[in-house]
C-alpha cells in the first residue's frame, strides 16, 4: 500500500535561519543551570489528572503529586508514600502507614483523611479504581498517619491498583481538594510532590512553570520509573508551548531548550547531526489501534469486525505513521508486547493480512452495504494517517466508506455520540494508547467490554468481563498468565478493537542533562545539568 506521510520539514535549511524571537530565548541566555526547559507533546490544557486521561496532564501530575505506591522498571509495585502495610488473615482489611514528614505544598501534613479522599475521587473516574470500588466496604482512619480499607471480598491486586503507572494515576491530594465533585476538574493544584505548580504564571495552553518544593521528603532508594527516591535537583522547570515542530527542533539545536518530549520522526536526522543531543526511545512504545462503534451497524456484527481484522496489515499503518522500520514492530496482541501478560494467543490466526479472505468473511457475515463513517481528526497526524490506511482498506474490502475529516475538538465531541452514523454518530476511528496503559487486564481500559460503561465504542461481552474479573481475583502469576491468554483469544473473537502495531516514540535531550529516568512516563526527578 502506497501512502504519502505528511512531511513536517522540507529541508534542514528551514531550521538554519534566524533565531526564534520567543519568550524563552532571554531566559535561555540568562538562566542558571538549575532551570530546565522542556517542550511537552502538547501545551498543558488543564490541571486535573483524575478527570482527564491526557498524558501531558498525567506528567504534570507526577511533578506536583506523590503516590502511595509506584511501579518500577521491572513492573514491580513498591511503597512510595507508604512506609509499611498489613493485610488481615481473611484478606478483607488492608492497613497502611504513611512515612513520617510528608507535607503538602501549603505546609499541611499529609494525613490519612487526605489519602482516603484521594482514593475515593480516583475510584470514581479510573477503570482500575472503579473495579476496586466494587470490592470496598468502607474506609477508616486510625491515627493521622494510618488508614484502613475494608473489603467485601479479597482484592489481591490492591497495591497494583494504588501504584498504577499511567492514566489515571491515584495521586494524593489534600482532602479539601479531593472531596470535590469528581466530574468537575479541580482548580487548586496544591500537591504532595517534588515541585510546586506556579498557577499564577499559567494560562491554559501556554507555558507552565514549576518550582522545587523544599519540603518534599524523597525516599532513600535509587529511582526506578515511578518508584524510589524522587530527588528534585532542578529548581525551576519551564514547560514551553512551542507547537511548531521546526521551531522546537531549532530551539533544541541552538541549546535554548533541554528536552523535547516527542520530536517527529521526520526531523530526527536534524537532531542527530548535533553531537550534543541524545535521542532515546521511550520504553513500551505506543499502541496504534482501530476502534469500532459496536452499538450501530455495521460493526455491531462481530463477524464484520473479524473480517476487517483479517484483512488489515499492521505494516501499512506503522509505515503511514512513522515510516522508518527502526521505530516500529508488529504487535498482534492486546497487551503490551514484551510485558508479562502479553501472549498473543489467537493473534496470528485472526490477523493474516489476507484481503481476499477478509472479503469472503465480510460476505459470510452478511454485510448489507451499510455506510461506514470513518472519523479522522486532520490536526492529529498519527490518528489521521491511520485513517487514510483504513479508508483504502475498507474500500478494497467493498465497504461503503464515508471519510469524515474533522478537527480534534469536533472529533472529541462526535465520538461520544451513540446515535446512528447518519444521525451524528460514527462507525470507526483511530487512536493510540501508551504501552504503560495496556500492560494487563486490570489496567487496560480498551479491553473492557461492559457495554454502556465501556470506553467509546461500547463493546459488550460478558465473557471478557468475567475473565477480567478472574484475573483480578487471583494473585498467582502462572494463573494470571493463563487467564490473560484466554482473554486475548476471546478478544480476537469479539474484537473490542483492532491492534494496528506498536511504534516507538523517541525523545531528545541535551547530553549535559544527566540522571534521566528513562520510562514510559516523563519524570523529572534526579535530573541535573552538568
Amino acid at each position: 500500500m502506497s501512502l504519502h506521510r505528511r512531511t513536517l520539514l522540507s529541508g534542514a535549511a528551514a531550521l538554519a535561519g534566524s533565531g526564534l524571537a520567543a519568550p524563552w530565548t532571554a531566559r535561555a541566555q540568562s538562566g542558571a543551570k538549575s532551570t530546565l526547559r522542556f517542550i511537552p507533546s502538547t501545551p498543558l490544557p488543564s490541571l486535573d489528572p483524575i478527570v482527564a486521561t491526557s498524558y501531558v496532564i498525567r506528567n504534570h501530575g507526577y511533578l506536583i503529586y506523590d503516590t502511595l505506591f509506584a511501579t518500577d522498571a521491572n513492573f514491580g509495585i513498591k511503597p512510595q508514600m507508604v512506609s509499611d502495610w498489613q493485610t488481615s488473615p481473611d484478606e478483607l482489611t488492608w492497613t497502611f502507614h504513611l512515612r513520617d514528614g510528608l507535607t503538602f505544598h501549603d505546609g499541611a501534613p499529609v494525613e490519612a483523611k487526605d489519602c482516603i479522599a484521594s482514593i475515593n475521587r480516583w475510584s470514581k473516574r479510573d477503570t482500575y479504581g472503579q473495579t476496586l470500588a466494587t470490592f470496598i466496604e468502607g474506609f477508616s482512619a486510625g491515627d493521622a498517619r494510618t488508614f484502613s480499607i475494608r473489603l467485601k471480598r479479597p482484592f489481591p491486586s490492591m497495591t497494583a491498583a494504588l501504584g498504577k503507572l499511567s492514566s489515571n494515576v491515584p495521586f494524593i491530594m489534600p482532602e479539601r481538594v479531593a472531596s470535590g465533585d469528581p466530574s468537575k476538574p479541580l482548580t487548586d493544584p496544591t500537591g504532595s510532590g517534588p515541585w510546586r505548580f506556579e498557577a499564577g504564571q499559567w494560562v491554559p495552553g501556554q507555558n507552565a512553570i514549576y518550582t522545587r518544593f523544599a519540603g518534599y521528603k524523597p525516599r532513600e532508594e535509587a529511582p526506578s520509573w515511578a518508584a524510589g527516591g524522587k530527588v528534585a535537583k532542578i529548581d525551576r522547570i519551564e514547560w514551553l508551548a512551542i507547537t511548531e515542530p521546526a521551531a522546537a527542533v531549532g530551539a533544541m539545536t541552538r541549546g535554548e531548550v533541554d528536552w523535547y518530549e516527542q520530536p517527529p520522526i521526520d526531523l530526527l536526522p536534524v537532531l542527530k547531526q548535533k553531537g550534543n543531543i541524545t535521542i532515546q526511545n521511550v520504553p513500551l512504545g505506543l499502541i496504534l489501534l482501530m476502534r469500532f462503534n459496536q452499538l450501530q451497524p455495521p460493526f455491531n456484527n462481530p463477524g464484520i469486525r473479524r473480517a476487517v481484522l483479517m484483512a488489515m496489515k499492521q505494516d501499512d499503518y506503522m509505515q503511514a505513521v512513522v515510516g522508518d522500520p527502526e521505530y516500529y514492530k508488529e504487535a498482534k496482541t492486546f497487551f503490551t508486547p514484551g510485558s508479562p501478560m502479553s501472549t498473543g494467543a489467537g493473534g496470528a490466526a485472526a490477523m493474516q493480512a489476507n484481503l481476499e479472505r477478509g472479503k469472503a468473511m465480510l460476505k459470510e457475515a452478511g454485510y448489507k452495504n451499510e455506510k461506514v463513517v470513518l472519523l479522522a481528526p486532520a490536526d492529529q497526524p498519527i490518528a489521521y494517517n491511520q485513517s487514510l490506511v483504513t479508508q483504502e482498506l475498507l474500500t478494497k474490502l467493498g465497504m461503503n466508506v464515508d471519510f469524515v475529516s474533522t478537527d480534534w475538538g469536533s472529533f472529541i465531541g462526535r465520538r461520544g455520540n451513540r446515535n446512528a452514523p447518519d444521525q451524528g454518530g460514527w462507525s470507526v476511528f483511530h487512536t493510540l494508547w501508551s504501552g504503560a496503559d495496556t500492560l494487563n487486564p486490570a489496567l487496560h481500559p480498551l479491553i473492557r467490554a461492559n457495554g454502556a460503561a465501556a470506553w467509546f465504542g461500547w463493546p459488550d461481552d460478558p465473557t471478557l468481563e468475567t475473565l477480567r474479573n478472574e484475573w483480578i481475583a487471583t494473585a498467582d502469576f502462572a494463573r494470571q498468565k493463563e487467564i490473560a491468554a484466554r482473554i486475548e483469544e476471546r478478544a480476537f473473537e469479539v474484537v473490542p478493537y483492532a491492534p494496528a502495531g506498536l511504534v516507538q516514540q523517541p525523545m531528545a535531550y541535551q547530553s549535559n542533562l544527566k540522571g534521566m529516568v528513562v520510562s514510559p512516563v516523563q519524570f523529572f526527578w534526579n535530573l541535573e545539568k552538568v
